[in-house]
């Protein structure tokens, strides 16, 4: 399992965004510049946060992009939802059926129960995250993400 370059790439943007405070408005080419991507890849990229509702595009000499909402608004689920979809989603199984329209262990799974427990436990800790949190420093985010991941599986039969 692995995130897309689309997705990572996608979140980091919007924390840069993040640690500027807010309502700063950053331009394409500073945002490029301080996450070492292309221009046109963070063009692509803030187009798809804006249409997610993530981000305002802002005309004017100071213009550039703001968020659209408060960082602690932001759940993470969310953004990696908008920027590449769910790990395990509904049309999974039709999408790896191999050579026939449907999958041939479609009546009987042991795989599934994996990725459908995977996908909520998954869900469960990055919806309950939001940008604001993800600002902390990556001792302080270990600390917090341990707590977070205690929580959830006990909810979800501690796998």
């Amino acid at each position: 399992m692995k995130l897309s370059a689309q997705e990572e790439y996608g979140l980091r943007c919007l924390l840069h965004m993040v640690r500027q405070g807010e309502g700063a408005s950053l331009s394409i080419p500073e945002i490029s510049r301080a996450e070492g991507l292309s221009v046109p890849n963070v063009a692509k990229l803030m187009r798809i946060l804006r249409m997610g509702g993530f981000v305002k595009s802002v005309r004017g000499q100071s213009g550039g992009y703001i968020l659209a909402r408060p960082a602690a608004e932001i759940s993470v689920s969310k953004v990696l939802e908008t920027l590449g979809g769910r790990l395990y989603g509904p049309s999974f199984c039709s999408r790896h059926s191999g050579l026939n329209d449907e999958c041939v262990h479609n009546a009987d799974c042991g795989i599934r129960s994996v990725w459908s427990t995977l996908q909520r436990v998954i869900e469960s800790v990055l919806a309950d995250t939001t940008l604001a949190d993800l600002v902390r420093n990556e001792s302080e985010m270990q600390s917090w993400i341990q707590l977070k991941v205690q929580q959830v599986l006990p909810a979800h039969g501690a796998v």
